[in-house]
């Protein structure tokens, strides 16, 4: 399967749906009462335990476990929040229409789970160099599920608004995919969690090959046969 239409209103699938009025009900949640409260007790902090921090620094949020999948429901602001939903939203209805909502669901998680760990490497790192910061936004899963859809839908042309000419998907995925291991290597773009990211795909890549029969440890059922 190498084609698909653009998503409707009309034919909306629930996983897509309950992840659009989540992030939107706790972005609002986060200008109600602050957004300071929710990203110490649910963005994604690094491991500081150990580490020799500055007495003027103050105090840090301690990285909880929950943490690895509730950051994925914080976002930074409105563009980020919009950004992440509306490629989740427009590529997403693909994929949760192809392998059903159970399997969409699982597969988008264990991609912001996943990214949330490499994410969790790359800044206990950074904390140990005196930069400690909070990761928040869904952007791992929508990474995870960006690969996805370049996998199943490769000749599918996307519409790039800078400049505006059509891609095709899976050269798309290899454009960006360079770009985030670029950005993340030399820090060029700063404030962005370009390994987060790279994690929610390469955690999917591996998901789906393993669904697929491809690596040394085989799933009782395969899930996809394209």
């Amino acid at each position: 399967m190498d084609n698909a239409g653009p998503p409707t209103l009309s034919n909306f699938p629930p996983v897509i749906g309950f992840l659009l009025t989540a992030n939107i009900l706790i972005f609002l949640l986060q200008m109600v009462i602050g957004p300071h409260l929710l990203i110490t007790a649910f963005g994604l902090w690094p491991l500081t335990g150990g580490l020799d921090l500055p007495p003027t620094m103050g105090p840090v949020p301690d990285f909880q476990i929950w943490q690895l999948l509730t950051y994925g429901f914080l976002h930074g602001g409105l563009l980020h929040l919009f950004v992440n939903l509306f490629a989740m939203w427009i590529l997403g209805v693909h994929l949760e229409h192809a392998w059903g909502s159970r399997t969409f669901a699982l597969y988008f998680f264990i991609c912001v789970i996943g990214a949330g760990l490499v994410q969790l490497f790359v800044a206990t790192q950074a904390a140990a160099d005196g930069q400690i910061y909070p990761t928040v936004g869904a952007s791992g899963g929508v990474f995870g599920i960006l690969l996805a859809f370049g996998m199943m839908f490769p000749n599918y042309r996307l519409m790039l608004l800078i400049p505006p000419i059509p891609i095709k998907a899976k050269y798309f995925v290899i454009a960006y995919g360079a770009f985030e291991l670029f950005a993340g290597i030399t820090g060029t773009v700063a404030g962005i969690a370009h390994f987060a990211h790279l994690g929610g795909m390469v955690v999917g890549f591996l998901l789906i090959q393993y669904w697929r029969g491809k690596l040394p440890i085989k799933p009782r059922y395969q899930r996809f046969y394209w």
